[in-house]
């Protein structure tokens, strides 16, 4: 069993979603994924579909109009998602904290995973919190796989068969 797990890693997909920022993070993003930093090495591609995506990569702070988009994108990824927070915009509100149309930060709506500081946050910031989510990811992962184990026996509710009292967790270790 441990041969296959060397297979498990897999080629994380990003969805990125600009909730109303001053694009510096958006450039930095782009710098990251150009040929000078070369985010693809680590198997990381930027989708447009979000069902498709394994990772939520968010810039900006989340604007009243852009709250309800939030989070309509991050129901439809499927399970196991992390999110990255990236710039102090989307982490706090940033510079436009206060204004009648900011909300203070996307944890508000959405759980975050990894947050990225800074005011445009840097090429290396980025590249290091993406790498931090392929291993939340893979732990997600991991903990999705655990198996299920069938006791019990099929039982009668009413003239219909019920296996609800099959199925249970089991314990295992974790080497």
């Amino acid at each position: 069993m441990k041969f296959f797990t060397s297979f498990r890693k897999k080629s994380p997909w990003i969805l990125h979603y600009n909730a109303g920022s001053c694009n510096g993070c958006d450039i930095e993003i782009l710098a990251a994924l150009g040929p000078k930093f070369d985010l693809e090495r680590f198997g990381v591609i930027n989708t447009g579909n979000p069902k498709q995506s394994d990772i939520f990569l968010v810039t900006g702070p989340v604007t009243y109009r852009s709250r309800e988009r939030l989070v309509e994108l991050y129901s439809q990824i499927p399970e196991p998602k992390v999110v990255v927070a990236v710039g102090s915009c989307t982490t706090t509100g940033g510079v436009f904290r206060g204004m009648y149309n900011v909300e203070d930060g996307i944890d508000r709506y959405i759980p975050v995973d990894v947050y990225v500081p800074g005011c445009a946050s840097t090429p290396q910031l980025i590249i290091d919190a993406l790498v931090s989510a392929i291993e939340i990811l893979e732990r997600k992962s991991k903990e999705i796989e655990k198996p299920f184990k069938l006791f019990g026996s099929i039982t009668t509710i009413g003239h219909k068969l019920s296996r609800l009292s099959m199925a249970q967790r089991v314990d295992h270790d974790e080497n």
